[in-house]
Formats: structure tokens, C-alpha cells, sequence
């Protein structure tokens, strides 16, 4: 669903690769989880997937399609909700909800059907009709994911998507993720959380100074390291060398 090939990523006079031909894919069915400390290249990685950055080199396909040479078709495919959403707060949450299913050109009944679904699921359907602007800072993250699911992507793109959810959003959201890849689909998130990777995710990459370190299943990878230990303990180990 998402191949990854020899990309790398400079920014400025900068010696140093912020992405350092990285190479990676994540398949259909798959959550696939990655971390790294901050500074690690997760987010260049993340905002280069999405079409928000240019590699300097490599390629990134999206269901088989080059998102440099067909931007629009790897669009399409995926939805991307950042760790801190900027939406149109002047408007009401339905009219967000209404204009995300227009630009995915989600036909009524289908966009009906999931947006009451989701609302539910995230306890927004009684706050729907109110200006965004009103919105907590968790009811703001709960509306972009809504938004970001109206048209059911193939690829769910996510940047710290815990960050600002409630509990029970959290738990919700896990749910979904599992869902999306029990029908095919595939889902792509960074994360701090360690002990939430280690749980959810099908395989996970490690990236430490703008480089793949380790990559696979959990078990894969404490064969790798030689380790029995949490990821949270075989990361601060990796990335600490």
C-alpha cells in the first residue's frame, strides 16, 4: 500500500540528512507503527508521505502510484490528520465533515452513513452543529479524524493521533484502526507511546537521526537486538548508542 524507496531529506546549508535514504513499505491489512526521539525524521518522513514536502531524492508510492508524479492520485488514497490540526474554525462541524466528503467526492448516503457513525463513536453528534472555534482542543482532534475518515482512505496517515484524545476516544480510535486493516486497508502512525506500538502495531520502524535502525514485528526485532524486553526498553537502547 505505502513503499517507501531510498528517500532522503535535507533541509537548508545542512550537512546532516534530516531523512537519510530510508527504504520501508507497509502492506495491506497492516498497522505500522513508527517511532523515534524527537528530531528523528518522523515527521519530514510523515509530511513527504503526504505530498506536504519534496524528497530529495527516492520515491514514495501510494497504491502503487508515485506521489511526486501523480499527486492527485495518490491523494485520492490516503487521509493525513497531523498531531495538531488546523481546520476552518468559522464553520460548523458539519459543514467541515460536508466539505471533506465533497473533495474525496463522497456520494451522500455513504457520507451520511459514516459520518453518523463516527460521531457517535467520538460523542460529537450533539456538538456537530456548533462553530468549530468552541471546540475543545480534544473535540477540534476528534473532528479531524472524522473528516479524515469520511471517505474511508485505503491509507490512514497519522501523526501522534493519541495526542489530546481522552481515554475512551483512544480506545475508540485503536478500534477503528484495527477495523480498517481487518478490511484491507492500511494504517501508518507515529507515535511516543510506546507500550501503545508495542500493542497495536503489526510491525514497527525505529528512526534515530534520520535512519531506519530496526524494522519488523516485535518478535523480529528483539531476535535482532538479542532482547526479551519491552519496546520502550529496546528503544532507549537503540537510540542511546
Amino acid at each position: 500500500m505505502l513503499k517507501i524507496k531510498n528517500v532522503s531529506k535535507t533541509y537548508g546549508d545542512k550537512k546532516v540528512k534530516a531523512v537519510d535514504d530510508i527504504h520501508f513499505e507497509v502492506r495491506p491489512g497492516e498497522i505500522f507503527g513508527f517511532v523515534g526521539p524527537n528530531g528523528a525524521g518522523k515527521t519530514t518522513t510523515i509530511k513527504m508521505i503526504v505530498t506536504l514536502l519534496k524528497p530529495d531524492s527516492g520515491q514514495i508510492f501510494i497504491g502503487g502510484v508515485d506521489n511526486s508524479q501523480n499527486i492527485m492520485g495518490a491523494k485520492q488514497q490516503f487521509s493525513y490528520v497531523p498531531d495538531n490540526p488546523e481546520l476552518f474554525e468559522k464553520i460548523k462541524g458539519i459543514e467541515y465533515l460536508n466539505f471533506m466528503a465533497d473533495v474525496y467526492e463522497v456520494p451522500e448516503a455513504d457520507r451520511a452513513a459514516r459520518a453518523e457513525k463516527y460521531l457517535k463513536i467520538f460523542e460529537l453528534d450533539k456538538a456537530v452543529g456548533d462553530p468549530i472555534s468552541s471546540y475543545s482542543h480534544g473535540m477540534k482532534q476528534k473532528i479531524a479524524l472524522i473528516g479524515a475518515l469520511i471517505h474511508d482512505p485505503n491509507l490512514f496517515v497519522l501523526d501522534e493521533p493519541m495526542v489530546g484524545l481522552d481515554p475512551k476516544a483512544s480506545f475508540e480510535l485503536k478500534k477503528i484502526m484495527r477495523e480498517m486493516c481487518d478490511r484491507g486497508k492500511s494504517v501508518f502512525f507515529s507515535t511516543h507511546v510506546l507500550d501503545v506500538a508495542e500493542k497495536l502495531c503489526d510491525r514497527i520502524a525505529i528512526i534515530n537521526k534520520g535512519q531506519i535502525i530496526e524494522i519488523g514485528t516485535m518478535d523480529e526485532i528483539r531476535a535482532k537486538v538479542g532482547s526479551k524486553e519491552s519496546l520502550e526498553n529496546i528503544f532507549l537502547e537503540l537510540t542511546e548508542k
